[in-house]
């Protein structure tokens, strides 16, 4: 069994059992989420969501990269939404890679350098700000006044918020 059928037949015995709203696209806490694809931060958990309340963002990092503000002008400008919450988190794959050995690992292996950047980075507070920095200076985005960074730690589950002064500084 493929792990996408092992899947299947979880979502088969669960059945429609999810708490929540589901009558719009629209959430209902206006938030959207923004957090890292890693497996360990289970986001409706962490925060005690149901379906309905929040737009969840995820990809590498969690870091504000030209699609995510994509979806955040979306969620903002055509679903309401009106804070950001970002989700970055410790022990993060992107610490353990560089931007240049990366797209040098693919351009060997493809033929093909990446055009879009990597986002690695050393510390994941340095990486809140500049992501928080991006949205409060993003033309595309509206409601600038309620992003508000974390950092997760995977081992405790402590979320600990990078602090905004820090972060009009940076």
């Amino acid at each position: 069994m493929t792990a996408i059928d092992e899947l299947l037949k979880r979502n088969y015995e669960l059945g429609n059992v999810v708490p929540g709203d589901r009558s719009s696209a629209k959430p209902s806490l206006q938030v959207a989420i923004l957090t890292c694809m890693d497996s360990r931060i289970r986001v409706f958990e962490i925060f005690g969501l149901k379906q309905g309340e929040a737009h969840v963002l995820r990809n590498a990092g969690g870091v504000v990269t030209d699609d995510a503000i994509r979806s955040l002008a979306l969620s903002q400008r055509k679903l309401g939404t009106r804070e950001v919450l970002l989700v970055h988190h410790t022990n993060c794959g992107l610490e353990m890679v560089t931007e240049d050995d990366f797209k040098d690992e693919l351009e060997a292996d493809t033929g093909l350098r990446p055009t879009w950047a990597v986002e690695a980075f050393k510390v994941v507070e340095q990486s809140v700000r500049g992501s928080m920095a991006r949205l409060r200076h993003s033309p595309f985005i509206p409601h600038t006044d309620k992003i508000r960074g974390f950092v997760y730690d995977v081992h405790t589950g402590e979320l600990r918020e990078v602090d905004a002064a820090e972060t009009a500084a940076a």
